[in-house]
C-alpha cells in the first residue's frame, strides 16, 4: 500500500476497524465498537482560507506540496471520476447507478485547500428526501417506496473551485430618463411616457470574493446551483479525515475553464453596478471592458449526500446539501397518476358546469 492510500485509513485503537466521520459529533467513530477519536486537521484555518495564485498555477509554477496523487475510479456513463481510499472498490457509479469498471487508475491534482464538513447525518438526509418525494404527487409509487424502503444514502465530497479577483470596468453607454408629455386620440387626451437618452462613459471597480464553480460535469448544474447557499465560513482546514466514511470526486472541470464561469458570474454583477452607474429609469449598455488582477483560487470539497437509481433505463438522482439538508432531484412521471389527475379535473369541471346551469334556470 502507498503512502498516499496508507494516510487516508484510521484504524481503530481500540478493535483496529476503520474510524468513519461522524456527522453528528464532528468525531471519528468506529462502527463496530463506538470508540472516537478526534480529528486532527493537516492545515490551520488561516492555510484553509489562503489563495493560491491563478496565473502560477496555470503557468505550472505551483509547489509540489501542493498536488496530491489518487487512485480514482472512471464510470464512462457520466464521466465520474471517484476517489478509492484504501483497499475500496466501486462496482456502481454512485452519480448515476452505472456499473464501472473495478480497475482503477490515478488522478494527478491539486490537493483541496479546505472542506465543508458534513452536518447532515445519512439518517436525517434519508427524512429530508421522503419529505421531498411525499410532495411530489406524480411520483410513481414504487420510487417513494425506493425512498422509505431502498439503499442508504451515498455521502459524496464534490470538488468545487473559488475565485477571487480584484475588477476595474470601463463602459459606454446610454441613460433613459422618462418624461410624459400629453397628446390627443381620437379626439381625447392621454398622457404617453418618452424617454430622452443621452450617452454616458465611465468606470466602475469592484473586488470579488470566494466566487463558487462546480469543478464537477457529473452533476446537472441545476441541482447543485439549487442547493446552495453554501456557509463559506464554515470551512474546515483540509484533513483526509473529514473524508474517513465517505468518497470524494475529482475535479474534471480544469482551472481555466472554471474560471471562464466564474467571469460569467462576475460580469453579470458588474453589468448591475453599471446600471447603477449610469442611473436614470432606464440604461443601455453598448459596450464593456473588464480588466481582472490579482486573480487568486482554492479547491475545496463541498459535502452532498445521493442517491442513484434506475428506472426504466434511465438513471435518476436525488442529492441532499450536507450542511443544510436542502433537497434536489429528478424524477419519473407516473402515466396513471396524471391520466387520473386529467379525469378527476374533467369531473370537477363537468360538475361545476352543471350546478351553474341548475342555478340559471
Amino acid at each position: 500500500m502507498s503512502e498516499q492510500e496508507a494516510e487516508h485509513r484510521f484504524p481503530c485503537v481500540e478493535c483496529g476497524s476503520d474510524l468513519r466521520y461522524s456527522p453528528d459529533n464532528g468525531r471519528l467513530k468506529c462502527d463496530h465498537c463506538g470508540a472516537e477519536a478526534a480529528l486532527e486537521p493537516l492545515l490551520t484555518l488561516e492555510d484553509a482560507r489562503e489563495e493560491l495564485s491563478y496565473l502560477a498555477a496555470i503557468e505550472a509554477d505551483i509547489p509540489e506540496s501542493e498536488i496530491e496523487v489518487t487512485r480514482v475510479v472512471a464510470c464512462e456513463s457520466c464521466g465520474a471520476q471517484v476517489e478509492l481510499n484504501g483497499g475500496d472498490h466501486a462496482a456502481e457509479c454512485p452519480f448515476c447507478a452505472s456499473p464501472v469498471v473495478v480497475g482503477t487508475g490515478t488522478h494527478r491534482h491539486l490537493k483541496p485547500r479546505a472542506v465543508l464538513p458534513f452536518k447532515w447525518s445519512e439518517s436525517k438526509a434519508r427524512d429530508a428526501v421522503g419529505h421531498w418525494l411525499g410532495r411530489l404527487w406524480f411520483a410513481p409509487n414504487g420510487l417513494k417506496e425506493y425512498a422509505r424502503k431502498g439503499r442508504r444514502l451515498q455521502g459524496i465530497y464534490v470538488p468545487y473551485w473559488t475565485y477571487d479577483s480584484d475588477t476595474t470596468s470601463q463602459y459606454s453607454g446610454e441613460r433613459g430618463d422618462h418624461y410624459y408629455v400629453t397628446v390627443t386620440v381620437n379626439g381625447k387626451s392621454q398622457r404617453q411616457r418618452r424617454t430622452r437618452w443621452s450617452h454616458r462613459n465611465g468606470t466602475v471597480a469592484r473586488d470579488f470574493d470566494d466566487v463558487l464553480v462546480l469543478a464537477s460535469h457529473s452533476l446537472p448544474k441545476r441541482f447543485t446551483d439549487n442547493l446552495s447557499p453554501w456557509d463559506l465560513q464554515a470551512l474546515e482546514p483540509y484533513a483526509p479525515a473529514w473524508l474517513a466514511g465517505f468518497r470524494a470526486e475529482a475535479y474534471s472541470v480544469e482551472l481555466p475553464e472554471g474560471f471562464n464561469e466564474a467571469r460569467d458570474i462576475m460580469d453579470g454583477i458588474i453589468r448591475g453596478d453599471v446600471r447603477r452607474d449610469i442611473g436614470g429609469d432606464v440604461q443601455r449598455i453598448h459596450a464593456l471592458d473588464t480588466t481582472h488582477s490579482d486573480v487568486t483560487f482554492k479547491h475545496i470539497l463541498l459535502p452532498i449526500w445521493m442517491a442513484a437509481y434506475k428506472y426504466r433505463g434511465k438513471s435518476f438522482r436525488f442529492v441532499v446539501n450536507g450542511l443544510t439538508g436542502k433537497v434536489q432531484g429528478e424524477r419519473p412521471y407516473s402515466a396513471w397518476k396524471i391520466a387520473l389527475a386529467v379525469v378527476a379535473g374533467v369531473i370537477v369541471a363537468a360538475g361545476a358546469a352543471y350546478i351553474y346551469g341548475q342555478t340559471q334556470q
